[in-house]
């Protein structure tokens, strides 16, 4: 079993349940004991600035802002560096713990031993 979980979320308002599900199971994932690294990239790039995830809704489905909140607690939080650059956000308007890193940095977290690589 994996004791590492790397996950993309390409997702955001425009398909709100992907978007949704990536989120959930990561939150269970750290609440869980994994270690995990959340990935924002596509349109769920914009959850990376304060205020967004607020604006997420899916009936039925946990509140975005919790799901980010417990990832940002006992996680990491990646914003896709290209993702960042065209939509025009930098570091500075990230939330607090949200970093930014590209494809290399990705790569080298999805192939390390003992870590299963998602995409939504």
């Amino acid at each position: 079993m994996a004791k590492k979980l790397v996950i993309k979320v390409t997702a955001g308002a425009d398909a709100p349940e992907r978007c949704s599900q990536a989120f959930t199971v990561a939150a269970v994932a750290v609440a869980s004991g994994v270690e995990v690294s959340l990935w924002l990239t596509g349109e769920s790039a914009w959850f990376a600035l304060p205020g967004k995830a607020d604006e997420f809704e899916l009936p039925h489905a946990a509140p975005l802002p919790d799901l980010l909140d417990a990832l940002l607690a006992g996680g990491r939080v990646t914003l896709c560096t290209q993702c960042a650059v065209r939509r025009g956000i930098e570091e500075k308007d990230t939330l607090e713990g949200v970093r930014i890193a590209g494809a290399q940095v990705f790569v080298s977290e999805a192939m390390a031993d003992d870590t299963q690589a998602l995409v939504y």
